[in-house]
C-alpha cells in the first residue's frame, strides 16, 4: 500500500518502538502516543482479556477519564455491545462494521460511558497468542470528526504482527532479578536517553538528536526517574555505573 511521508516516520516510530525491550503494559501505554498521531485519532485504551473471570482489565489510556475508565471496569463491560464482537473478528476493525453509529447511539454503552468522555468513531486491534487474547488497541475519534476507514484498517494490519510479537517477547521475558543493576530496568531506548542525560543534555536537544518530540522525551524522562527511583537529573549517571 501507498504511505504518506508523515504515515513512513510515524510507523517507522511505531516499528522502533515495537522492537525495544519493555513489559507486556509499557507496550500497549507506549503505543498509544504513536497511534494517535499515525491515525488522526483523538482517544485511546488498551485491555488484557482475563479468561478466568470473562473481563477485560489491566487497562491503560490516553486522553480518557480515569472515573469514566472505572466505571467501565465496574459496570459498563456488563452491557458492552461491540467489544466482544470486535474481538472475536480477531483482525482489525471499525466499530461500524459490527453495529452500526444509529444502534451504536441508542445504547445505554454510548450515551452513558462512551460519550462522557467524547469518544464517538472506533476502530479496535486485538493481539492473540493462539487461542489466548493478550492485549488490545482501542482508537476513537470524537464527534465532530470523520469516521475512520478502510485505510485505517490496513495501517493497523500493518501494524498488528508486530504490536502481538511485542507483547509475545513482553511475556517470555524473565522479572528482573532484585540484586541486578538499577539500569537493567530501563529499555534499550530509555538507557539510550539515560546516558544523554547523564551526560547534561537537554530535553530538547536529545529530541532532536533522536528524531522524537519534545513530550515523549518529557515522557521518557519521568519513566527513567522512575525506573531508577531518582527524583534529578544529576542522580541519573551514579545508577547508570552501578
Amino acid at each position: 500500500m501507498f504511505v504518506t511521508s508523515g504515515e513512513s516516520r510515524a510507523l517507522a516510530r511505531l516499528f522502533g518502538l515495537l522492537a525495544e525491550d519493555m513489559a507486556a503494559r509499557e507496550v500497549r501505554e507506549r503505543v498509544g502516543h504513536d497511534l494517535l498521531d499515525l491515525l488522526g485519532a483523538d482517544y485511546f485504551a488498551s485491555f488484557v482479556w482475563d479468561d478466568r473471570s470473562r473481563r477485560f482489565g489491566d487497562g491503560v489510556f490516553l486522553n480518557m477519564s480515569p472515573d469514566n475508565l472505572a466505571r467501565y471496569d465496574s459496570y459498563y463491560q456488563s452491557c458492552d455491545p461491540i467489544t466482544l464482537k470486535l474481538q472475536a473478528r480477531r483482525v482489525p476493525t471499525l466499530v461500524n462494521q459490527v453495529m452500526t453509529q444509529r444502534d451504536l447511539m441508542r445504547t445505554e454503552f454510548f450515551n452513558d460511558f462512551l460519550a462522557r468522555d467524547g469518544l464517538h468513531w472506533g476502530v479496535n486491534v486485538y493481539s492473540f497468542a493462539g487461542e489466548r487474547n493478550i492485549g488490545d488497541l482501542r482508537i476513537w475519534r470524537g464527534r465532530g470528526r470523520v469516521n475512520f476507514d478502510h485505510r485505517t484498517l490496513e495501517l493497523l494490519r500493518l501494524i498488528e504482527p508486530a504490536f502481538t510479537s511485542a507483547l509475545v517477547r513482553a511475556q517470555g521475558r524473565r522479572d528482573t532479578a532484585v540484586d541486578a543493576p538499577p539500569c537493567a530496568k530501563l529499555s534499550m531506548r530509555e538507557y539510550e536517553i539515560a546516558e544523554m542525560i547523564a551526560k547534561g543534555l537537554p530535553d530538547k536537544l536529545i529530541a532532536e538528536r533522536l528524531g522524537i518530540r519534545f513530550s515523549t522525551v518529557r515522557t521518557y524522562c519521568q519513566r527513567i526517574f522512575d525506573k531508577l527511583a531518582v527524583d534529578r537529573r544529576s542522580a541519573v549517571a551514579a545508577k547508570l555505573i552501578k
